[in-house]
């Protein structure tokens, strides 16, 4: 199955009604972007690190600061049988 001349610009403008030609060029950016991202998965090559993972990561506060305080032990309820303590 083979598409034409005629079928690309059918398909081109289905594409032009529902995205608006302000979109397309967007549109044709990103799948650029992920195909050439695929292919460089595909060939094994590492992609650049993101820029958020050249900065260490802040340190957390311990963790003994961030555990609720430990709750009292309740008080035992009096005694009902007489045996009085």
């Amino acid at each position: 199955m083979e598409l034409g001349l005629p079928e690309l610009i059918i398909v081109f403008a289905v594409f032009l009604l529902l995205f608006g030609a302000n979109k397309l060029p967007g549109l044709g950016e990103g799948l650029g972007k992920a195909i050439r991202s695929f292919k460089e998965g595909m060939r094994g090559e590492d992609a650049p690190a993101p820029k958020s993972a050249e900065k260490p990561p802040e340190a957390l506060p311990p963790a003994s600061s961030l555990a609720p305080p430990p709750a009292e032990k309740p008080a035992e309820p009096a005694r009902t049988d007489g045996k009085g303590a």
